[in-house]
């Protein structure tokens, strides 16, 4: 035993065993740190890469908009800051931003309807539920209409949705409505009601949520932008906050970065290679400072040696792609900035 030997042999071991555990540490860093997953790398980034800014409200009051701030301060801090303008658009079909309770938010809290008496308790309630159907939403890979049709019908239909295959459609809405209502029908006269069905909703929650919430924000750009890159992005955004799978190459399987791009492009009819360096092959080369939304933009050396990585340029120097979790990146600053390789043009339909 090491309390038998003397001093200067102890000192010895112990150092000896010391240098062991440091270069011990020194492996397990290296082995943790320098893995070839790209999924690996992707993480390193800090995790809010959204642009609130992408989503464009429409229509919506002064009443409203006066809530902007409160609506900002708690999207903050609940990490969801790229969900403003939506939240904004809830508010509008909620309360107009007239009522007290402008989020409708009680119930979400186990409370009575209209419990809360001023908006900043039913902001900071409203939010926080909202921002646990996205984490929700993002676990099982729901877009993010089955997140908003949620705030209406509750969490329940975010289960719904997942054993329909993860995708809202408004025929599933209509199905959760009829099954909880007992298949009792009240009349409707909201104008997307009557231009749909006549008039009429099931007497459960409001199935017309998503295109009542809709009706204020929508997914877009500025005008300049191509009608084929807005088509392209309507479908991409649907798996904003799905998970990065390598080898993925539809919503079945989720996406890794090329296959997320070829999936988009062909809603526009322009099939893709399959790989990012086989899709750098493809485009034409142009600067950077000819890019514009609806170019690719290509990343090298990212988890293996050349062409890596590929997303799609959306403006203001940012790209949607297939991080973890899939969604808006900045290109020229943070993580994606050294390994930047540059832009690409695929010849879309007018």
């Amino acid at each position: 035993m090491l309390r038998y030997l003397p001093l200067s042999l102890k000192l010895k071991i112990y150092g000896i065993a010391g240098l062991l555990i440091f270069l011990l540490m020194i492996v397990m860093i290296a082995i943790d740190g320098g893995g070839s997953s790209h999924q690996n790398n992707v993480n390193k980034r800090k995790q809010s890469e959204f642009d609130s800014g992408v989503w464009q409200l429409q229509a919506v009051s002064e009443d409203v908009l006066k809530h902007r701030d409160l609506v900002i301060k708690y999207c903050e801090i609940e990490g969801i800051l790229e969900h403003v303008n939506v939240i904004l658009a809830i508010i509008m079909v909620e309360s107009g931003g007239r009522l007290p309770d402008v989020m409708q938010s009680s119930e979400s809290a186990g409370l009575p309807p209209n419990t809360f008496t001023n908006p900043e308790e039913s902001i900071r309630q409203g939010v926080k539920y909202y921002a646990s159907l996205v984490a929700r939403a993002a676990e099982q890979e729901s877009d993010i209409n089955a997140v908003i049709q949620s705030y209406n019908y509750g969490q329940g239909f975010l289960g719904y949705v997942a054993r329909q295959g993860n995708t809202y459609s408004f025929e599933l809405a209509e199905a959760f409505a009829k099954e909880y209502s007992g298949g009792v029908k009240i009349s409707y006269s909201n104008p997307i009601a009557v231009s749909m069905n006549g008039g009429w909703r099931w007497r459960y929650g409001n199935m017309f949520y998503v295109p009542l919430v809709k009706k204020y924000v929508v997914f877009g750009f500025d005008g300049d932008s191509s009608e084929s890159f807005k088509v392209i992005m309507d479908e991409l955004i649907k798996y904003q906050g799905w998970k990065y799978k390598f080898g993925g190459s539809n919503p079945s399987t989720c996406f890794d970065c090329s296959g997320l791009m070829q999936w988009g492009f062909k809603t526009v009819g322009v099939n893709l290679p399959r790989t990012a360096a086989e899709q750098y092959r493809f485009v034409q080369k142009i600067k950077t400072e000819d890019a514009v939304p609806g170019d690719l933009v290509f990343f090298s050396n990212t988890y293996k040696p050349g062409i890596s990585h590929v997303g799609i340029y959306v403006g203001d120097g940012k790209m949607y792609h297939a991080g973890d979790p899939i969604g808006f990146a900045p290109i020229h600053s943070g993580y994606w900035q050294n390994y930047f390789t540059g832009y690409g043009r695929v010849s879309l339909p007018e």
